[in-house]
């Protein structure tokens, strides 16, 4: 059996909604940003998490890096728990977990300080961690920017000076300046012309040949998704609605939501038609989600039982997991 390296139970996280006030603020409400996800991570894996935005797929990867404490769940780190390491342990074994887990911005340019060269920014985690003495920084910071696509004079420029791509390289590389085993990409793609993505989905593709890293893979981009995925789960207002190996998910999917996300890529070729599956409506307040299943306001096949009772993620066969009542029903009869 392929090893663990992830395991999320039952994770949470509520953010609290004030009233208006300068001296009294009341608690009106509550976000359900995520809401009972669990999920496993196998070594040397690509996971894709992929949904709508605003659907939770950020805050999960937060929750897991520690970026934000959760409100309840366990995350579990090579059998260990990271939540508990995070908030009571040691700074060396803070540093150690940290150094074990990377985040990949969405933002290439946002992410990079303006006013520090590329060498500076690759360099910076050494200076944190302290896992590297200084007369090794050189030979590391151009071993980095030649394993993502770079050369060694590009390490005195500054952010402006690239392109798109090259900037999310760095931030790749400065990513790996820790010599991670899990990297978290959210939508490492999404700001970059379609001629670059490629390139940036190969580079995640071969470093995880060579490095043996894994990924949890952020997008609400399907194609990307396939192309890079083992796994695929699929998120709805904070919730988990579907899961499955990638080529299963995109061939077979089950959930009503899960088949209109795949109806809306685009094909290649103008004669080609295919029959889309079109929602109504608008994604409901994760304020005040919606009573049963969560999806049911715009399910064109809800029924009474959606709006009563929430459905169960459910493995229907070979891992494929699915949290939808119709598909049951279609079971039991």
């Amino acid at each position: 059996m392929p090893e663990k390296l992830i395991e999320v139970h039952n994770l949470v996280k509520h953010y609290p909604v004030y009233s208006k006030g300068i001296v009294l603020k009341k608690q009106i409400g509550i976000v359900h940003a995520v809401d009972d996800v669990s999920f496993d991570i196998y070594r040397n894996e690509t996971l894709g998490l992929v949904g709508e935005s605003g659907c939770g797929k950020t805050t999960t990867a937060k929750l897991i890096l520690d970026l934000e404490t959760p409100t309840s769940g366990q995350v579990l780190y090579g059998g260990h728990e990271a939540t508990k390491t995070f908030h009571s342990g040691t700074k060396e074994e803070k540093l150690s977990l940290r150094r074990k887990m990377q985040l990949v911005f969405q933002n290439p340019y946002s992410s990079l300080d303006p006013r520090m060269t590329v060498y500076d920014i690759v360099s910076e985690p050494f200076r944190i961690h302290g896992h590297l003495t200084k007369e090794k920084w050189d030979n590391r910071v151009y071993e980095l920017l030649k394993m993502v696509g770079l050369e060694e004079y590009h390490a005195e420029r500054y952010p402006h000076e690239f392109s798109g791509g090259q900037r999310q390289r760095v931030c790749i590389a400065r990513a790996l300046a820790v010599e991670p085993e899990f990297v978290v990409a959210d939508e490492p793609i999404s700001s970059l012309d379609v001629s670059i993505r490629a390139q940036i989905l190969n580079l995640l593709g071969e470093l995880q040949q060579r490095v043996g890293l894994t990924y949890l893979y952020i997008s609400h981009d399907l194609s990307s998704v396939r192309q890079i995925s083992h796994r695929v789960a699929v998120m709805y207002l904070g919730k988990i609605v579907e899961f499955s190996d990638t080529d299963h998910l995109f061939d077979h999917p089950v959930h009503p939501y899960t088949q209109a996300l795949i109806s809306a890529i685009p094909i290649p070729d103008p004669k080609k038609r295919m029959s889309r599956l079109v929602l109504s409506g608008e994604v409901p307040s994760p304020i005040n989600p919606p009573t049963g299943c969560r999806f049911n306001p715009r399910c064109p096949f809800a029924s009474a039982a959606c709006k009563a009772e929430e459905p169960k993620l459910t493995d229907i066969g070979e891992g494929h997991l699915v949290a939808c009542h119709q598909e049951y029903l279609s079971k039991r009869a």
